[in-house]
């Protein structure tokens, strides 16, 4: 509706006055029509001040309770429960945290599907996997409470309370959508002589936080029986997580990673598994090509509708679907829209989701359960 149509012509004006005192009257200009508003009965004016404001002034009284309205409407709900619940519930054998930015502050590279990509994931883990969504730790800047923002200290600490009090049979889900990128390795950690990182919202004041930190918090604690999946969807995410084990969807088999320095990287006995979207050297892409108007993570929303509409598929099926749907997505030139470090490549880049894991295992035989 075009509100500037909603005043009277010059030759309408003395028609709309005389109406505009009756209150609840439906006034309509014929050279307007059909485009016009409904004048709004309101209690708290009398007949006299109506006539003393006249209808501009009621025409700004309701187009301010519109604006109201339309304000209380867009206050986003949390996705966390009451913050002092994670201290007095009884512990879960399921836990995740979830963290997407959207580095609002950072408008040259602000990114629209994070979010989009958090709440997918969390339905997804809820209402396919059994989780509760009260033991669901979502890190994202439209929170209220400071302490699930997405800062480098609340994500250390988010996935510190993640693999805490651990015990055999937990399952455990770290998730990640936002910026990535590389740094020189002064450790001797890595063959290609990098180390990659995720952005948290405040790294430029904070620091990003590399694979060798990952590692340490949520990898190295990991004790018998426990089991992480960490999904990453974030440029240069390839080995993020610094695991041992890398497998090759081309080659079909599993490769070793191992630090150069022979630096400790291992599990205590626990498994951890990482799905990255893409390999260390390459970017990641944001797309609407599976929703109109909607951006999201690619690997995010493939992931997603493969588990819901096929459960538990084996990790080698599961890569396989992912590739290929990226690969008919690709050809169709919908990647178009893409996390910043996509201008650094030309127009036939594509991104290859990668497996790694603390251990080797049958792709084949063993199936995905978050």
């Amino acid at each position: 509706m075009d509100m500037r149509r909603s005043t009277p012509c010059s030759r309408c004006r003395q028609r709309f006055m005389a109406k505009s005192v009756t209150k609840g009257a439906d006034v309509e200009c014929p050279s307007c029509k059909p485009n016009y508003l409904p004048i709004p009965a309101d209690e708290q004016y009398s007949s006299s001040q109506q006539q003393h404001y006249g209808l501009r002034s009621r025409m700004r009284c309701f187009y301010s309770q519109i604006r109201g309205k339309v304000h209380q409407s867009t206050v986003t709900p949390s996705l966390n429960p009451d913050p002092s619940a994670f201290n007095s519930m009884k512990r879960s054998s399921k836990r995740a945290v979830l963290c997407g930015i959207t580095y609002n502050n950072w408008k040259q590279y602000r990114l629209k599907g994070t979010i989009n990509d958090v709440r997918n994931m969390r339905d997804l883990l809820i209402n396919n996997f059994g989780y509760p969504g009260h033991f669901i730790r979502v890190l994202t800047e439209e929170e209220a409470d400071p302490r699930f923002i997405p800062t480098r200290r609340n994500i250390e600490d988010s996935l510190k309370w993640l693999v805490s009090d651990s015990r055999q049979g937990d399952s455990l889900v770290f998730f990640y959508s936002g910026h990535g990128l590389r740094q020189p390795d002064f450790n001797n950690d890595e063959d290609d002589g990098f180390d990659e990182t995720i952005c948290p919202v405040d790294f430029q004041e904070a620091g990003m936080i590399v694979d060798n930190d990952l590692n340490t918090l949520i990898v190295r604690p990991l004790t018998p029986g426990v089991t992480l999946h960490a999904i990453v969807d974030a440029c240069h995410s390839g080995t993020i997580l610094d695991l041992p084990k890398v497998y090759t969807s081309e080659e079909k088999k599993w490769v070793n990673s191992s630090p150069p320095s022979g630096a400790e990287k291992r599990t205590k006995g626990g498994l951890a598994i990482s799905i990255s979207a893409c390999l260390d050297h390459q970017a990641a892409a944001d797309t609407s090509a599976f929703t109109a108007g909607k951006m999201n993570g690619a690997l995010t929303y493939i992931l997603a509708e493969i588990l819901k509409k096929l459960p538990g598929p084996t990790y080698g099926d599961l890569f396989d679907l992912i590739n290929e749907t990226l690969n008919n997505v690709n050809q169709s030139s919908c990647l178009a829209n893409t996390r910043f470090l996509r201008r650094l490549f030309n127009s036939s880049f594509s991104q290859t989701p990668l497996l790694s894991s603390s251990a080797e295992f049958d792709v084949y035989k063993k199936h995905l359960f978050l």
